[in-house]
C-alpha cells in the first residue's frame, strides 16, 4: 500500500515492526526482501512519484570549496526512487581486497569479508537488471580484446563493469510495493529521532509533511537508508546519549567522507596494437558489458597505492583538432547540457573563436558520420528500454585519452557536520568539507605510471601524460559524481567506527543504517550495486532477530516472490 502522510490523522501513533527512512536503492530493497517476513513494515519516503522543487531543497547546504564539491543537493534525488532516478547504471562488485586492511592506506579494512557479501551479488545483480552475477569477460562468450598483444603482470583487462537500463527503483517496484502486506508514506519527513526512556534503543520516530501534518512511528527498529550525506545529518540532529549526535558519543559521525578519485588524462596510442575494443558488448541475457583495466591486488601492495581501473576514452573534446564532428557538436552544445554532465566536457574553459570554428568545421566535414552518431544515440539511447550506456566513438588514429577511477583513502579530516542554517522543516542543515590526501594523489600517479610502462613494454602501445597534471585532472570534478560513502562507517570497535558488522549503530540497539554510509573504504567500484547487496544482508539480519515466527527467521522466500524480484 503506498500513501501519502499528508491523509494520515495529525497526531497519528503507527506501529510497526521495521520502519524503513529512504525509498531509494537500499531503502525499497529491503521492503522488497522483508515484504514476505511477516513483520509489519513501514517504509516512509520525503518525497512523491516526480520531482519538488520544495521537497528537494530540504537537501541545500553548503560546501567548504565549490571546486572540489558540487552543491549539496546535486547528484542526490528527494523523491520515491532517490538517486536510481538519474544513476547512469554501472554495477561492478568490489574486490577481495578492497575489504583489507593495508597498512598503505589508513584506515583500512572492513569488519567483513567479500566472502560475507558473495551470497547477496547475484540477488543484487538481478535487482539493479544487470543480468549475471558475472564480472570476469571470460565468463561473457564473444568478448573481444580490449588491447590485443598487451600482456601485463601488473593490470588486467579481463575485468567487466555491466549496465543496468539504468533501472529506476521507485518506477520499477513501484507496483511490487503497492501490492504487498506493508506501508510506503510518501512525503514524510523524519523530523526527529529521540531515545526511549531506557536510553539505549530509539524511537517513536516523528514525522512530518512540508504542508503542515504530522505523526509519529513506533518500531521494535528502525533503518536510516537516506544516503550517504542524509544519514550523518539526521544522526547528528538528533542528539542521542552523548548530546553530540546518535552514533557520535566518539566524534565519528559524519567524518570519512569518500567519494572516487576520478579524471581524463594524457593520450594512449594504439596504432601499434593487433586489434583494440574499447566499445560494448551485449551479453547473451542482454546486458551490457564493457572492458576496463584494472590494477592487480599485488600491484597495488606492490606500488602502495589504492584499488584504480581505467578506461579508453575518446579524445579530449575541446580541443578540435580530434576531427570528430560528433565531439564537436556535443560541445558546440554544452550550454544545454545539464551542469553535472558539461561540467564534463570542460564547460567552465572559455572557447575561443578559432576553437569554434575548428568545432564547426569538423560538424560540416563529418556530416555523415555525425548523423549515423545521432541517430544511433537516438535510437539506442533516447527510445531504448535498456540505454546505450554512454558515448562511445572510436578514433581513427587509434589515439585514445585515459578515464581513469580510483579508490580514495578514508581521511577523518573530509567529513560533514551540521551548519548553522535551517531547512523549511527546522532542520539543521549539512555543511561538506570533502578533502584529499596525498595518499589519493599517490595511487593515480603510481597506477598511471605503471600503465605507461608497462604499454610501453608490451610493444602494444604508449601512454603519454604530463605527471605534473595528476593533481589537477585528479580533482578537476571533485568530488565525483553521487557517491558519498564512509560517513556512518562500519567496524567492531566504537570509538572508530558508528555501526557494527551487521550496520546496527553501536549506540542504539534498535537503529541500523543502509547504504555506502557504511563502507569503511570506497574501493575502485561505483557503489550501488553493494549498496543493494549489503541492504539484502541486512534483510536477514532484521529477519532473524524481529521475526514473529520460525519459519520467517528461516528466510524462507516463497517461490512466486523469488520469480517477481527477476521478473
Amino acid at each position: 500500500m503506498i500513501e501519502d502522510a499528508n491523509h494520515i490523522p495529525a497526531g497519528s501513533l503507527l506501529k510497526a515492526d521495521v520502519c524503513i527512512v529512504g525509498a531509494g536503492a537500499a531503502g525499497i530493497t529491503l521492503a522488497l526482501a522483508l515484504r514476505d517476513s511477516g513483520l509489519d513494515i513501514v517504509l516512509l519516503e520525503s518525497g512523491g512519484d516526480s520531482d519538488d522543487a520544495a521537497t528537494q531543497q530540504l537537501y541545500a547546504g553548503s560546501v567548504a570549496d565549490a571546486r572540489l564539491h558540487p552543491p549539496a543537493d546535486h547528484y542526490r534525488v528527494r523523491r520515491f526512487g532517490g538517486s536510481t532516478t538519474l544513476w547512469g547504471g554501472r554495477c561492478m562488485p568490489l574486490d577481495a581486497i578492497d575489504f583489507e586492511a593495508r597498512d598503505y592506506i589508513a584506515h583500512s579494512g572492513w569488519p567483513i569479508a567479500l566472502s560475507d557479501l558473495l551470497p547477496y551479488y547475484p540477488r543484487a545483480n538481478q535487482l539493479c537488471e544487470a543480468g549475471d552475477f558475472a564480472y570476469s569477460a571470460a565468463a561473457v562468450p564473444g568478448m573481444r580484446p580490449m588491447i590485443e598483444g598487451f600482456d601485463s603482470g601488473l593490470f588486467s583487462t579481463d575485468a567487466l563493469e555491466r549496465f543496468s537500463c539504468p533501472t529506476d527503483f521507485g518506477q520499477r517496484y513501484r507496483h511490487r510495493l503497492a501490492t504487498a502486506a506493508l506501508r510506503v508514506i510518501q512525503h514524510a519527513n523524519l523530523r526527529a529521532l529521540p531515545l526511549d526512556g531506557s536510553g539505549q534503543r530509539v524511537g517513536p520516530a516523528q514525522v512530518r509533511t512540508l504542508a503542515g501534518n504530522h505523526f509519529t512511528v513506533d518500531a521494535r527498529a528502525f533503518v536510516l537508508a537516506t544516503g550517504g550525506l542524509e544519514v550523518p545529518r539526521l544522526l547528528l540532529a538528533n542528539p542521542g546519549r552523548s548530546g553530540r549526535g546518535l552514533g557520535n558519543a566518539h566524534d565519528v559521525v559524519g567524518r570519512y567522507y569518500m567519494s572516487h578519485l576520478a579524471g581524463t588524462i594524457g593520450t594512449v596510442d594504439l596504432s601499434a596494437a593487433r586489434s583494440v575494443w574499447h566499445g560494448y558488448e551485449v551479453s547473451d541475457e542482454g546486458i551490457y558489458c564493457r572492458r576496463r583495466l584494472a590494477l592487480l591486488p599485488q600491484a597495488q601492495r606492490a606500488l602502495h597505492a589504492g584499488n584504480f581501473i581505467a578506461r579508453l576514452h575518446h579524445p579530449r573534446i575541446p580541443d578540435p583538432g580530434h576531427g570528430n564532428g560528433a565531439l564537436s557538436l556535443l560541445y558546440l552544445a554544452r550550454p544545454f547540457i545539464p551542469r553535472e554532465y558539461a561540467k564534463r566536457l570542460d564547460a567552465d574553459e572559455p572557447m575561443s573563436a578559432g576553437a569554434a570554428l575548428g568545432h564547426l568545421r569538423n560538424v560540416i566535414v563529418g556530416a555523415p558520420a555525425t548523423a549515423r552518431f545521432l541517430a544511433h544515440w537516438i535510437r539506442r539511447r533516447n527510445l531504448a528500454a535498456r540505454k546505450f550506456p554512454s558515448i562511445i566513438i572510436r578514433p581513427d588514429n587509434l589515439r585514445f585519452s585515459l578515464d581513469f577511477h580510483a579508490e580514495q583513502e578514508p581521511n577523518p579530516d573530509s567529513r560533514v557536520r551540521l551548519g548553522t542554517d535551517t531547512d523549511a522543516l527546522g532542520m539543521p542543515r549539512l555543511h561538506i568539507d570533502w578533502r584529499y590526501s596525498q595518499q589519493d594523489t599517490d595511487t593515480v600517479s603510481r597506477s598511471l605510471a605503471a600503465l605507461a610502462r608497462e604499454l610501453r613494454a608490451s610493444g602494444a602501445g604508449t601512454f603519454d601524460y604530463d605527471p605534473q597534471q595528476v593533481e589537477a585532472e585528479m580533482t578537476r570534478y571533485g568530488a565525483y559524481g553521487g557517491h558519498h560513502i564512509g560517513t556512518a562507517r562500519m567496524g567492531v570497535d566504537a570509538r572508530t567506527s558508528v555501526v557494527d558488522p551487521d550496520c546496527r549503530v553501536h549506540e542504539a540497539g534498535n537503529l541500523y543504517i543502509a547504504g555506502a554510509a557504511v563502507f569503511p573504504t570506497s574501493g575502485q567500484a561505483n557503489p550501488t550495486l553493494t549498496i543493494v547487496a549489503l541492504a539484502l544482508r541486512l534483510a536477514d539480519h532484521l529477519r532473524k532477530t524481529y521475526a514473529r515466527t520460525p519459519e520467517a527467521a528461516s528466510g524462507i522466500t516463497t517461490r512466486r516472490a523469488q520469480e517477481e524480484d527477476v521478473a
